[in-house]
């Protein structure tokens, strides 16, 4: 069974990773047929404090069994930079297929890690310079919403990461059932100001 995980960790910013598992455990849970599993990951399996204090539980430690990783943005990011483990285990994701996305600043992670060498890339709006400081042959993308470039998937914030998640049902499942998990959660925006 494909597995999908959305990493947690101290500082992650809640609707990063949240508004992503709405979507995605939307999926898994109504549509078990489609064969896919989802879960919460840190590092240890511990919870987390994310950035606006709520403490977040995962499901467990992470793993290298994964299909689908999606790596959240945040202030945590930034001590999680240089981390040889965190790289270690975005390549290992990578190198054996999985398809690797962020949202927001997870990006810096990313870039971090060196696979976004040479890739268009989108992140949060006020932190393109830092993700060009990280990786300077990365081309960011600084009107797109998300970028899909193959086996990389980068989102802008919060709301950004809701729209990549159902695109990423839309690709591995297909446009009829990203409708009806969209229906499912009514993920209608339209902001009042």
């Amino acid at each position: 069974m494909p597995q999908l995980q959305i990493l947690l960790f101290d500082g992650v910013e809640e609707l990063d990773a949240m508004g992503p598992w709405e979507v995605l455990s939307a999926w898994t849970r109504q549509f078990a047929e489609d064969g896919w599993r989802a879960s919460l990951v840190s590092r240890d399996g511990r919870a987390v404090t994310a950035a606006k204090t709520a403490v977040l539980t995962p499901h467990h430690a992470w793993s290298d069994d994964v299909d689908l990783l999606i790596v959240p943005g945040g202030a945590g990011t930034r001590p999680l930079l240089g981390d040889a483990e965190v790289r270690g285990w975005l390549h290992r994701a990578h190198d054996r297929g999985a398809l690797v996305t962020s949202v927001c600043t997870g990006a810096l992670l990313l870039a971090d890690a060196g696979l976004l060498a040479g890739r268009p890339a989108t992140t949060y709006h006020s932190c393109f310079d830092e993700l060009f400081a990280i990786e300077p042959t990365c081309l960011p993308d600084r009107e797109a919403r998300w970028i899909d470039s193959g086996e990389i998937v980068t989102s802008a914030g919060v709301s950004a990461g809701i729209d990549m998640a159902l695109h990423l049902v839309d690709r591995l499942a297909g446009t009829d059932r990203a409708r009806q998990v969209r229906r499912a959660i009514q993920y209608d925006p339209l902001p009042p100001v």
